[in-house]
């Protein structure tokens, strides 16, 4: 939970320039895609998370290595991107097609895509010659890894029902936690004009 947070905090740091306005031209439009994105991956449940509690596991997120007040801004945008990224590709697997319904997880697609469009600008905004490393060290490539960690539990329960299912909910408080500080930091800087 304390690196979901720091996460947002990144998101924030990442989103707000001086004054409030959107400080890597961010489109407002990017947080309601990320609520759809949350929304969406809600109704894609097809188990009770208590029919699969025999599969549970523990993904250790890196926390100690993505603190949001460590982070730099392209630091942030590059670990934000990571988890939008390794997200799309997780869902854009053959796999990940049998196990959900055709039709929410297009649109998840598209959303995530989107979201990944805003940042890619971004990206390019904030990173310059010295940054590019920035994707192959430090907390990006601790994302990089945890991913690779939930691609390897999902080989070893052979892409099961019950592991999509916790798969599915670990990227749901992800994106969930992320969402709800994002909103709330809008609020406390008063930036409240609709997206």
């Amino acid at each position: 939970m304390a690196f979901r947070l720091s996460l947002l905090m990144a998101l924030v740091l990442v989103s707000y320039g001086p004054g409030g306005s959107l400080g890597c031209d961010l489109s407002k439009n990017h947080v309601l895609v990320g609520r759809q994105n949350l929304r969406l991956l809600g109704q894609m449940r097809r188990l009770s998370p208590r029919f699969c509690l025999q599969d549970r596991k523990h993904f250790a997120f890196p926390q100690e290595m993505v603190e949001g007040s460590q982070l730099q801004e392209p630091q942030a945008i590059s670990v934000l991107h990571e988890m939008l990224q390794q997200t799309f590709n997780l869902f854009h697997t053959e796999r990940s097609s049998a196990a959900w319904d055709t039709t929410l997880l297009e649109q998840l697609r598209t959303g995530l895509h989107q979201q990944l469009d805003d940042l890619d600008a971004c990206l390019g905004q904030v990173m310059g010659e010295e940054d590019s490393a920035l994707g192959r060290m430090g907390p990006t490539l601790a994302v990089k890894r945890y991913f690779q960690g939930i691609h390897v539990y999902l080989k070893e329960n052979q892409y099961s029902d019950c592991a999509w299912e916790i798969v599915r909910v670990e990227i749901m408080r992800s994106f969930s936690s992320s969402t709800n500080l994002q909103e709330r930091l809008r609020m406390m800087d008063g930036d409240l004009s609709s997206p």
